[in-house]
């Protein structure tokens, strides 16, 4: 079985997050959403939120499943039996970033092998510090995130 996790906060997740979700998921017979509970990141949402969110947004997929953890991606990697991580890549300082750190989860764990995929082009500017940021001001961030996750987090800024 070709297996795969795709690693991330998801603080919130958006559009293209889901964009590369729905792709693996058509090269993968399995992708796993692994949540991180990411404590250094100060998220708005609590670890339950995001596996939730991700859960419904995810259920029209077959073959993808959710599960949060905590700790070393390489650790959660061995408890799913997995070799691959997706990483998504926006622009060349991600890929500085994400090259660190595949190079550091191989070291760790010479037998893991990272993927890396762009979002399609009209997801390529998004992130979720962005997406946050135009909701804390009552933004419009429609476009951005899909309509679950909008209207999350206008509860959470009450716009």
């Amino acid at each position: 079985m070709r297996k795969a996790i795709y690693p991330g906060t998801f603080d919130p997740m958006t559009n293209g997050h889901w964009d590369l979700i729905e792709r693996s998921s058509q090269l993968f017979d399995h992708v796993i959403i692994g949540v991180s509970e990411s404590p250094k990141k100060n998220t708005l949402f609590s670890l339950q939120e995001r596996i939730d969110v991700a859960k419904e947004i995810s259920s029209s997929l077959d073959n993808v499943t959710v599960e949060g953890f905590d700790g070393l991606l390489v650790d959660f990697l061995d408890s799913q039996n997995c070799l691959v991580v997706l990483r998504g890549l926006r622009a060349l300082t991600d890929f500085e970033f994400e090259f660190h750190l595949a190079s550091a989860n191989r070291r760790l764990r010479p037998n893991i092998e990272t993927i890396f995929m762009t979002p399609d082009e009209s997801n390529h500017f998004i992130s979720s510090t962005i997406v946050k940021e135009i909701a804390r001001y009552g933004g419009d961030v429609s476009s951005f995130v899909d309509p679950r996750v909008e209207a999350k987090l206008k509860a959470k800024y009450q716009t």
